[in-house]
């Protein structure tokens, strides 16, 4: 068959950007497209390469694993690092398993699974149990010698030692994933944010971030001075052997891990070994609904042949092993386009960049808006409308614009600048108050923050309105029907009828909703009033001491600061709101609908927990949320946000936040479960 000029160019041009992208991924560590765009576009290429044979050779990327030492000096494999072929779905990995069986005469097959680190791949070697080499991947051929880098890594063994029933071999290849765990990526990328902010009051600009602990774990072990290495927290999980002299003979993979375990290794605790693909294929299924619970990324499942008999049998392609493969998850990451740059204000004034995209399905949605942060994290991406731009989500998180694909950058295009004004029409100045990353808008009539005063006012956390949701909320403001949260109390159902998408049923339920909010507790309405620092627990704490919302509006800010949870700065805050006559005005319409002023919930619970801090992540069984928080409080504890040396107890409930949990541990932080919950609320110790 002959081949087209232009499949041929489209050849040149695939393999050209492979090689492109394969040298920022591996060789600087600062990847400009995602995982599953890079993919693609090598999926792509093999795929017209099996279409023209002709077309294929051996210098091809689709032969040729990853990218070739650049930057340290050369390491040559002794046992080549392979790389793996993928399965993006269960009809791809069913075809693989199909595969192996018929090469094996359709023998019974054990099954090792293995999660897929996104970490930088890694060879150590050791003789008579010195460690003596460690090297990158590389081009699977030729690493680079990172051997000072990695012995400042804690987990991985410096020396070898023998003991009962283990020897050590005179050369043992160990293989593994190199990474950044997630709380400590959030560590360092904090502390990069703020070397940036000083640098930009500096006039100075501001140095790159990593996107993903992915990027700055492989950039951290190619770092040149080993003692900045040192300083990054990385982490290693063994996963296979390569060349060994002397080792005992194993008949099977896991024999291989239990045995590296034994001398010291890491090997991740969620290895399993499965005698059916039925079960792999829930193996990996459950790996990918649970893969937020892990204190580190993963974006697959690796499947290996637990037998090295069989896998002798099967043998290697030019690049992969044909006892593997990696299946991958749905992406976390997709490249799209930027049509624009939008600013959204929110109830304090804060304005807030954000990206309209166009569409793209990223964690199994339709993504098509993405947040941009702040003014300076726009500066720093220097991200543009119009530029091919990677996305990210993962877990439940807002997706977020990672940065450009500067190759793709249109010619014509020019740096994003911050608006100066509003949206609001009303000649709002956006103003960047002096100590704060964020802008705000200064105009307190600004109809975006009106919507969203009260739309927080309407929400469970506050009054807890059923029924008066986002959309109606921008319905009732286009009507001209509520200027403010007190205006709610004057809505009739002659009006509500004026609304789009309200009949007689729905409009007197959001009626009769505003009319059960009138008797909530004194802290709820605290809370949905919006002043700004005032949270759940210093609102309860204020309700408990003072009983009703007149005696706190008279309190000054000395009386005001010794409630516990208030302090200065909140006192401050609560009395410069009720001096505000607009906010006073409100407070009268409360007044003469009925709001009740001094429904203190009536508090019997034990005050056992006074002085101890909580700190309570994932979902308690048998509470919400806010109803664990406020089991706490009403007891006399305090239920923060981030866990401290400070903190009494970590609650641990489903979906936990991994960095917390990371925290706790470190700090040794006794950690409890739902049950164990319970009995701290009645007895205000820890279980035994």
């Amino acid at each position: 068959m002959s081949v087209p000029e232009k499949v041929r160019q489209t050849v040149v041009e695939l393999r050209a950007a492979v090689a492109y992208h394969n040298d920022l991924y591996h060789g600087k560590d600062n990847p400009e497209i995602s995982d599953a765009a890079f993919d693609e576009i090598l999926r792509k290429l093999a795929e017209l390469e099996a279409k023209y044979p002709e077309l294929l050779d051996d210098a091809s990327p689709t032969q040729i694993i990853g990218a070739g030492a650049t930057t340290f000096d050369p390491v040559t494999h002794r046992v080549p690092m392979t790389s793996l072929d993928n399965a993006m779905d269960v009809a791809e990995l069913q075809a693989w398993g199909e595969r192996a069986a018929k090469g094996l005469n359709n023998v019974a097959m054990q099954f090792a699974c293995e999660l897929k680190i996104d970490g930088l791949a890694l060879s150590i070697r050791y003789e008579n149990g010195e460690l003596v080499q460690a090297a990158t991947r590389g081009d699977g051929k030729v690493g680079e010698d990172v051997t000072a880098n990695v012995r400042t890594i804690a987990v991985i063994p410096k020396k070898l030692v023998a003991s009962s029933g283990v020897v050590v071999p005179s050369v043992l290849e160990v293989r593994g994933e190199v990474y950044m765990s997630l709380s400590a990526f959030e560590k360092f990328r904090d502390a990069k944010m703020r070397e940036n902010e000083k640098r930009v009051s500096e006039g100075k600009k501001p140095e790159n971030v990593p996107a993903n602990p992915r990027n700055a774990g492989a950039g951290s072990l190619r770092q040149k001075n080993a003692q900045v290495t040192a300083t990054r927290e990385l982490s290693f999980w063994a996963y296979q052997l390569g060349e060994v002299v002397g080792a005992p003979n194993f008949a099977t993979h896991s024999e291989s891990l239990d045995y590296l375990r034994s001398l010291g290794f890491p090997i991740n605790p969620e290895v399993k070994t499965l005698d059916s693909l039925s079960k792999v294929v829930e193996f990996c299924q459950q790996s990918e609904a649970s893969r937020h619970k892990l204190n580190y990324e993963i974006d697959g499942v690796v499947v290996k042949l637990d037998s090295l008999t069989q896998r002798e049998q099967l043998g290697f392609t030019s690049r992969a092993p044909r006892w593997a493969i990696a299946v991958k998850f749905a992406p976390e990451e997709r490249n799209t386009i930027l049509k624009e740059i939008s600013v959204s204000i929110g109830r304090t004034g804060r304005a807030t960049p954000f990206a309209v995209l166009e569409p793209v399905v990223l964690s199994g949605s339709t993504v098509s808006m993405a947040t941009l942060h702040n003014r300076e994290q726009v500066q720093l991406k220097d991200v543009r409308p119009g530029d091919t731009v990677v996305v990210r989500k993962a877990g439940d998180v807002i997706p977020e614009v990672v940065g450009p694909v500067l190759s793709l950058r249109p010619k014509n295009s020019k740096p994003w600048k911050f608006p100066t004004s509003c949206v609001c029409d009303l000649k709002s100045k956006l103003v960047q108050v002096e100590g704060e990353a964020d802008t705000r808008c200064v105009e307190p009539e600004c109809p975006f923050q009106r919507d969203q005063r009260i739309i927080h006012f309407a929400s469970r956390g506050a009054m807890d309105i059923e029924g008066l949701g986002e959309k109606t909320v921008f319905a009732l403001s286009d009507k001209n029907f509520v200027a403010d949260i007190g205006d709610l109390y004057s809505l009739t159902l002659e009006k509500l009828l004026q609304l789009e998408g309200f009949a007689e049923l729905s409009a007197k339920n959001l009626l009769k909703a505003i009319e059960d909010s009138k008797s909530r507790p004194l802290a709820k309405l605290l809370v949905g009033l919006g002043i700004k620092n005032l949270g759940p627990a210093a609102a309860e704490s204020l309700a408990r001491r003072f009983g009703s919302l007149d005696a706190i509006i008279a309190a000054t800010p000395e009386q005001l600061s010794e409630i516990d949870g208030v302090g200065g700065v909140i006192a401050t805050k609560i009395t410069d709101w009720f001096a505000e006559k607009s906010h006073m005005a409100i407070i009268k319409k409360f007044r003469a609908a009925g709001v009740e002023f001094g429904n203190v919930a009536v508090n019997d619970a034990p005050q056992n927990l006074v002085g101890k801090a909580i700190v309570v992540t994932g979902t308690v069984e048998g509470f919400s949320r806010e109803g664990a928080q406020e089991a706490i409080t009403s007891r006399g504890g305090k239920s923060p946000g981030s866990v401290s040396a400070k903190t009494f107890a970590l609650v641990v409930g489903d979906e936990p936040g991994a960095s917390k949990l990371t925290k706790a541990t470190e700090l040794g932080i006794p950690i409890i479960d739902a049950v164990g919950f319970l009995k701290l609320l009645e007895t205000g110790e820890l279980p035994n």
